[in-house]
Protein backbone atom coordinates (compact mmCIF):
# COMPACT_ATOMS: atom_id res chain seq x y z
CA UNK A 1 0.00 0.00 0.00
CA UNK A 2 2.82 2.40 0.90
CA UNK A 3 4.45 1.84 -2.50
CA UNK A 4 1.18 2.57 -4.31
CA UNK A 5 0.71 5.77 -2.31
CA UNK A 6 4.25 6.91 -3.14
CA UNK A 7 3.77 6.11 -6.82
CA UNK A 8 0.44 7.94 -6.87
CA UNK A 9 2.00 10.94 -5.17
CA UNK A 10 4.79 11.13 -7.75
CA UNK A 11 2.33 10.64 -10.62
CA UNK A 12 0.09 13.43 -9.30
CA UNK A 13 3.08 15.74 -8.94
CA UNK A 14 4.20 15.06 -12.50
CA UNK A 15 0.68 15.66 -13.81
CA UNK A 16 0.51 18.93 -11.90
CA UNK A 17 3.87 19.90 -13.40
CA UNK A 18 2.49 19.83 -16.94
CA UNK A 19 1.66 23.47 -16.57
CA UNK A 20 5.42 24.04 -16.98
CA UNK A 21 7.88 21.70 -18.65
CA UNK A 22 6.81 18.06 -19.11
CA UNK A 23 7.95 15.66 -16.42
CA UNK A 24 9.00 18.34 -13.95
CA UNK A 25 7.53 18.90 -10.51
CA UNK A 26 5.25 21.89 -10.20
CA UNK A 27 7.06 25.10 -9.13
CA UNK A 28 6.64 26.19 -5.53
CA UNK A 29 4.63 29.28 -6.45
CA UNK A 30 2.28 27.22 -8.60
CA UNK A 31 1.84 24.73 -5.78
CA UNK A 32 0.80 27.54 -3.44
CA UNK A 33 -1.71 28.86 -5.95
CA UNK A 34 -2.99 25.35 -6.62
CA UNK A 35 -3.32 24.79 -2.89
CA UNK A 36 -5.32 28.00 -2.43
CA UNK A 37 -7.52 27.07 -5.37
CA UNK A 38 -8.10 23.56 -4.04
CA UNK A 39 -8.80 24.92 -0.56
CA UNK A 40 -11.37 27.33 -1.98
CA UNK A 41 -13.13 24.63 -3.99
CA UNK A 42 -13.34 22.21 -1.05
CA UNK A 43 -14.47 24.93 1.36
CA UNK A 44 -17.10 26.14 -1.13
CA UNK A 45 -18.43 22.59 -1.42
CA UNK A 46 -18.88 22.33 2.36
CA UNK A 47 -20.42 25.81 2.53
CA UNK A 48 -23.01 24.84 -0.08
CA UNK A 49 -23.73 21.70 1.91
CA UNK A 50 -24.08 23.72 5.11
CA UNK A 51 -26.38 26.35 3.61
CA UNK A 52 -28.76 23.65 2.41
CA UNK A 53 -30.09 23.71 5.97
CA UNK A 54 -30.02 27.43 6.71
CA UNK A 55 -31.97 27.28 9.96
CA UNK A 56 -29.60 24.68 11.35
CA UNK A 57 -26.64 26.81 10.27
CA UNK A 58 -27.89 29.98 11.95
CA UNK A 59 -28.80 28.12 15.13
CA UNK A 60 -25.40 26.40 15.32
CA UNK A 61 -23.60 29.69 14.61
CA UNK A 62 -25.58 31.47 17.32
CA UNK A 63 -24.96 28.60 19.72
CA UNK A 64 -21.23 28.68 18.98
CA UNK A 65 -21.12 32.41 19.71
CA UNK A 66 -23.20 32.07 22.87
CA UNK A 67 -21.11 29.24 24.30
CA UNK A 68 -17.81 31.01 23.73
CA UNK A 69 -19.27 34.23 25.15
CA UNK A 70 -19.74 32.47 28.48
CA UNK A 71 -16.00 32.90 29.08
CA UNK A 72 -16.43 36.66 29.05
CA UNK A 73 -19.57 36.40 31.20
CA UNK A 74 -17.41 34.67 33.82
CA UNK A 75 -14.96 37.58 33.66
CA UNK A 76 -17.82 40.07 34.10
CA UNK A 77 -19.06 38.14 37.14
CA UNK A 78 -15.54 38.30 38.56
CA UNK A 79 -15.51 42.08 38.11
CA UNK A 80 -18.77 42.39 40.00
CA UNK A 81 -16.64 41.74 43.10
CA UNK A 82 -13.39 43.54 42.16
CA UNK A 83 -12.54 46.77 40.36
CA UNK A 84 -9.27 45.62 38.79
CA UNK A 85 -7.44 42.39 37.99
CA UNK A 86 -3.69 42.65 37.86
CA UNK A 87 -4.08 46.40 37.51
CA UNK A 88 -6.38 46.06 34.48
CA UNK A 89 -9.98 47.27 34.33
CA UNK A 90 -12.85 45.37 32.71
CA UNK A 91 -12.69 47.27 29.37
CA UNK A 92 -8.93 46.65 29.18
CA UNK A 93 -9.40 42.93 29.75
CA UNK A 94 -12.25 43.00 27.23
CA UNK A 95 -9.72 44.30 24.71
CA UNK A 96 -7.53 41.28 25.42
CA UNK A 97 -10.46 38.90 25.33
CA UNK A 98 -12.02 40.23 22.13
CA UNK A 99 -8.80 40.37 20.13
CA UNK A 100 -7.68 36.90 21.20
CA UNK A 101 -11.10 35.34 20.61
CA UNK A 102 -11.37 36.88 17.13
CA UNK A 103 -7.84 35.76 16.21
CA UNK A 104 -8.38 32.20 17.38
CA UNK A 105 -11.78 32.10 15.70
CA UNK A 106 -10.27 33.16 12.37
CA UNK A 107 -7.46 30.61 12.64
CA UNK A 108 -9.93 27.92 13.73
CA UNK A 109 -12.19 28.69 10.76
CA UNK A 110 -9.36 28.40 8.24
CA UNK A 111 -7.09 25.74 9.77
CA UNK A 112 -8.94 24.26 12.74
CA UNK A 113 -9.60 20.93 11.02
CA UNK A 114 -5.87 20.15 10.94
CA UNK A 115 -6.23 18.61 14.41
CA UNK A 116 -8.04 15.66 12.76
CA UNK A 117 -4.90 14.54 10.98
CA UNK A 118 -4.22 11.99 13.72
CA UNK A 119 -7.45 10.10 13.05
CA UNK A 120 -6.73 10.17 9.30
CA UNK A 121 -3.31 8.68 9.94
CA UNK A 122 -4.83 5.90 12.05
CA UNK A 123 -7.61 4.91 9.65
CA UNK A 124 -5.55 5.39 6.48
CA UNK A 125 -7.90 7.96 4.92
CA UNK A 126 -4.91 10.25 4.44
CA UNK A 127 -3.81 7.94 1.59
CA UNK A 128 -6.58 9.20 -0.68
CA UNK A 129 -5.38 12.79 -0.22
CA UNK A 130 -1.81 11.94 -1.15
CA UNK A 131 -2.76 10.83 -4.67
CA UNK A 132 -4.66 14.01 -5.51
CA UNK A 133 -2.89 16.86 -7.33
CA UNK A 134 -3.64 19.28 -4.49
CA UNK A 135 -1.36 19.96 -1.48
CA UNK A 136 -2.33 17.76 1.46
CA UNK A 137 -2.45 20.67 3.90
CA UNK A 138 -5.07 22.44 1.80
CA UNK A 139 -7.22 19.30 1.72
CA UNK A 140 -6.88 18.60 5.43
CA UNK A 141 -7.62 22.19 6.45
CA UNK A 142 -10.63 22.62 4.15
CA UNK A 143 -12.18 19.21 4.78
CA UNK A 144 -15.49 19.59 6.68
CA UNK A 145 -15.14 23.38 6.55
CA UNK A 146 -17.29 24.60 9.46
CA UNK A 147 -18.82 27.97 8.64
CA UNK A 148 -20.54 27.99 12.05
CA UNK A 149 -17.18 28.96 13.54
CA UNK A 150 -17.95 32.48 12.41
CA UNK A 151 -19.83 32.69 15.70
CA UNK A 152 -16.60 32.83 17.72
CA UNK A 153 -15.21 35.55 15.45
CA UNK A 154 -18.41 37.60 15.67
CA UNK A 155 -18.67 37.51 19.45
CA UNK A 156 -14.97 38.37 19.78
CA UNK A 157 -15.40 41.40 17.53
CA UNK A 158 -18.49 42.49 19.48
CA UNK A 159 -16.61 42.38 22.78
CA UNK A 160 -13.65 44.15 21.15
CA UNK A 161 -15.94 46.89 19.85
CA UNK A 162 -17.45 47.37 23.30
CA UNK A 163 -13.97 47.56 24.84
CA UNK A 164 -12.84 50.23 22.37
CA UNK A 165 -15.94 52.32 23.09
CA UNK A 166 -15.30 52.12 26.85
CA UNK A 167 -11.55 52.89 26.82
CA UNK A 168 -11.89 56.62 27.41
CA UNK A 169 -8.40 56.91 28.88
CA UNK A 170 -6.73 55.76 25.66
CA UNK A 171 -5.47 58.53 23.40
CA UNK A 172 -6.31 57.05 20.02
CA UNK A 173 -3.91 57.70 17.15
CA UNK A 174 -3.76 56.34 13.62
CA UNK A 175 -1.07 53.86 14.71
CA UNK A 176 -3.14 52.56 17.61
CA UNK A 177 -6.27 52.29 15.47
CA UNK A 178 -4.40 50.34 12.79
CA UNK A 179 -2.89 48.11 15.46
CA UNK A 180 -6.29 46.48 16.12
CA UNK A 181 -6.80 44.80 12.69
CA UNK A 182 -3.09 44.00 12.49
CA UNK A 183 -3.28 42.39 15.93
CA UNK A 184 -6.22 40.21 14.91
CA UNK A 185 -4.78 39.05 11.57
CA UNK A 186 -1.25 38.51 12.87
CA UNK A 187 -2.64 36.71 15.91
CA UNK A 188 -4.67 34.43 13.65
CA UNK A 189 -1.51 33.69 11.65
CA UNK A 190 0.41 32.81 14.82
CA UNK A 191 -2.38 30.52 16.00
CA UNK A 192 -2.50 29.02 12.50
CA UNK A 193 1.22 28.29 12.61
CA UNK A 194 0.79 26.55 15.98
CA UNK A 195 -2.03 24.47 14.48
CA UNK A 196 0.10 23.41 11.51
CA UNK A 197 3.04 22.60 13.80
CA UNK A 198 0.76 20.58 16.07
CA UNK A 199 -0.65 18.69 13.10
CA UNK A 200 2.89 17.91 11.94
CA UNK A 201 3.68 16.52 15.41
CA UNK A 202 0.82 14.06 15.03
CA UNK A 203 2.70 12.27 12.26
CA UNK A 204 5.20 11.35 14.95
CA UNK A 205 2.89 10.95 17.94
CA UNK A 206 0.02 9.22 16.11
CA UNK A 207 -2.69 11.36 17.69
CA UNK A 208 -1.89 14.41 19.78
CA UNK A 209 -4.84 16.68 19.09
CA UNK A 210 -5.13 17.60 22.76
CA UNK A 211 -1.49 18.71 22.84
CA UNK A 212 -2.22 20.97 19.89
CA UNK A 213 -5.39 22.30 21.53
CA UNK A 214 -3.54 23.07 24.75
CA UNK A 215 -1.45 25.64 22.88
CA UNK A 216 -4.34 27.10 20.87
CA UNK A 217 -7.52 27.03 22.97
CA UNK A 218 -5.55 26.87 26.21
CA UNK A 219 -3.24 29.64 25.02
CA UNK A 220 -6.19 31.83 24.11
CA UNK A 221 -7.70 31.34 27.58
CA UNK A 222 -4.42 32.50 29.08
CA UNK A 223 -4.20 35.53 26.77
CA UNK A 224 -7.67 36.68 27.85
CA UNK A 225 -6.16 37.73 31.18
CA UNK A 226 -3.52 40.44 31.73
CA UNK A 227 0.12 39.39 31.69
CA UNK A 228 0.66 40.98 35.09
CA UNK A 229 -1.10 38.08 36.85
CA UNK A 230 1.38 35.48 35.55
CA UNK A 231 4.91 34.63 36.63
CA UNK A 232 7.74 36.09 34.57
CA UNK A 233 9.06 32.64 33.67
CA UNK A 234 5.75 31.89 31.96
CA UNK A 235 5.85 35.28 30.22
CA UNK A 236 9.32 34.52 28.88
CA UNK A 237 8.14 31.15 27.62
CA UNK A 238 5.17 32.57 25.68
CA UNK A 239 7.31 35.40 24.32
CA UNK A 240 10.55 33.70 23.23
CA UNK A 241 9.66 29.98 22.89
CA UNK A 242 6.03 29.75 21.77
CA UNK A 243 5.43 33.44 20.95
CA UNK A 244 1.76 33.63 21.90
CA UNK A 245 2.41 36.97 23.63
CA UNK A 246 2.57 38.56 20.17
CA UNK A 247 -1.04 37.53 19.53
CA UNK A 248 -2.46 40.28 21.72
CA UNK A 249 -0.47 40.97 24.90
CA UNK A 250 2.32 43.07 23.41
CA UNK A 251 0.17 44.93 20.84
CA UNK A 252 -2.54 45.57 23.46
CA UNK A 253 0.00 46.95 25.94
CA UNK A 254 1.04 49.44 23.25
CA UNK A 255 -2.57 50.45 22.62
CA UNK A 256 -3.25 50.86 26.34
CA UNK A 257 0.01 52.71 26.95
CA UNK A 258 1.20 50.20 29.52
CA UNK A 259 4.79 48.96 29.99
CA UNK A 260 5.73 45.37 29.24
CA UNK A 261 6.33 43.29 32.41
CA UNK A 262 9.55 41.93 30.87
CA UNK A 263 10.83 45.38 30.02
CA UNK A 264 10.79 44.88 26.25
CA UNK A 265 11.04 48.00 24.07
CA UNK A 266 7.85 49.49 22.66
CA UNK A 267 8.66 48.66 19.03
CA UNK A 268 8.08 44.93 19.64
CA UNK A 269 4.35 45.68 19.47
CA UNK A 270 4.80 46.07 15.71
CA UNK A 271 6.65 42.76 15.36
CA UNK A 272 3.57 40.49 15.37
CA UNK A 273 3.40 40.08 11.54
CA UNK A 274 7.12 39.31 11.42
CA UNK A 275 6.79 36.82 14.28
CA UNK A 276 3.88 35.13 12.50
CA UNK A 277 6.04 34.71 9.38
CA UNK A 278 8.99 33.40 11.38
CA UNK A 279 6.82 30.88 13.25
CA UNK A 280 5.25 29.64 10.02
CA UNK A 281 8.65 28.68 8.57
CA UNK A 282 9.49 25.85 11.03
CA UNK A 283 5.81 24.83 11.14
CA UNK A 284 5.68 24.40 7.36
CA UNK A 285 9.01 22.57 7.31
CA UNK A 286 7.78 20.25 10.06
CA UNK A 287 4.59 19.59 8.09
CA UNK A 288 6.55 18.70 4.96
CA UNK A 289 8.81 16.40 6.95
CA UNK A 290 5.75 14.72 8.47
CA UNK A 291 4.09 14.14 5.09
CA UNK A 292 7.30 12.73 3.62
CA UNK A 293 7.76 10.36 6.56
CA UNK A 294 4.19 9.01 6.26
CA UNK A 295 4.17 5.33 5.30
CA UNK A 296 0.43 4.57 5.23
CA UNK A 297 -1.32 2.06 7.47
CA UNK A 298 0.11 -0.90 5.61
CA UNK A 299 -3.29 -2.31 4.67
Amino acid sequence: MAERVAEGRDRAAVQAGRAGEPGLLVPERSRVLEGLRGYGLIAAMWIRSTMTYRTSFFLSTFGNAAITLLDFVAIMIMFSHVDELGGFTLPEIALLYGSCSASLGLADLLLGNTDRIGSRIRDGSLDTMLVRPVPVLAQVAADRFALRRLGRIAQGLVVLGWAVSELDQVHWTVGKALMLPVMITAGAAIFGAVMVGGAAFQFLAGDAAEVQNSFTYGGCTMLQYPPTVFAKDLLRGVTFIVPLAFVNWLPALYVLGRPDPLGLPGWVAYASPLVAFVVFLPASLAWRAGVRSYRSTGS
